[in-house]
């Protein structure tokens, strides 16, 4: 298990989903410069894609007081941006099948964890700067990818129980997989959005996101918001008492206002508390 074999296996992958590849032609000059209505075809075109969409926009995670029942509606209330990352997350999803069995979590808690961590996002920054927020939105849910990969290496090489073992040791996670493959799953992430042609900017954020790699980094904005919020919402953590304090403390340390985290994270508690019961 090392960065060359999971290199390998990353350049094996296929392409993105066709029609995943459209939209993210669509939005190749910026997402103020989008065809709406063009995206909405594509999209409508996919009755798969389509139905997963309005299936996780539904859910109890977003906090919607009435169903949304089309995808023209879903882009008018969630933006372009949001539509695209839910677009791109089930792409990858369905690219790259993985048990996540070495990270203590069904596949099913797995997409629970990204769709908590991109609605934190928004429901945190856009507060603060909307157009941060539908930046980092569809980033935040598909930030997670590597360990997909990472978890493939894991099953492959029947080491299951002694990373899972090591993993509820350790108080870092992104530190312990650099321990284990000498990256992290966030680098990883970096080079599958590499591999796909997807947003530089991503995979600079990805890659600077990595444990090793953010010591020798110039960190910017981005990068320590999404560390906040994989502090709040992670493998380990899920929005518990702890893992709130935990992200609460380093936003602080950041030079964040503490109070808006706390409230966004709280009503993100709410409404996934709300769809578990």
């Amino acid at each position: 298990m090392n960065l060359e074999a999971i290199v390998s296996t990353i350049e094996s992958l296929p392409p993105l989903l066709d029609t995943t590849i459209i939209i993210n032609r669509l939005y190749a000059h910026g997402n103020e410069n989008i065809d709406i209505k063009k995206l909405i075809v594509a999209i409508e075109s996919d009755s798969l894609l389509s139905i997963n969409i309005l299936k996780m926009i539904n859910s109890p995670i977003y906090g919607l007081s009435k169903q949304i029942v089309s995808i023209p509606q879903a882009v008018t209330l969630f933006g372009t941006q949001k539509i695209y990352g839910l677009a791109l997350n089930y792409s990858i999803n369905n690219l790259i099948r993985a048990n996540l069995r070495p990270y203590g979590i069904s596949n099913s808690m797995f997409n629970d964890i990204t769709h908590l961590q991109s609605s934190l996002v928004n429901e945190w920054i856009s507060k603060i700067d909307r157009n941060k927020a539908n930046f980092l939105a569809p980033l935040a849910l598909t930030m997670e990818s590597g360990k997909l990969i990472l978890a493939k290496e894991i099953v492959n090489a029947s080491q299951i129980k002694e990373f899972k073992t090591g993993l509820q040791m350790s108080e870092n996670i992104s530190k312990y997989e650099n321990e284990v493959f000498s990256t992290s799953s966030y680098f990883v992430s970096g080079i599958l959005f590499s591999h796909w042609n997807l947003s530089p900017h991503y995979v600079d954020i990805l890659k600077s996101l990595d444990y090793e790699h953010r010591a020798r980094a110039k960190i910017d904005e981005y990068v320590d918001i999404l560390d906040i919020v994989r502090t709040a919402v992670n493998v380990k953590e899920v929005l518990s008492e702890t893992s709130i304090n935990q992200a609460s403390e380093l936003a602080k340390e950041l030079g964040f206002d503490v109070d808006n985290f706390i409230d966004a994270a709280e009503t993100v508690q709410m409404n996934y508390i709300k769809q578990c019961r």
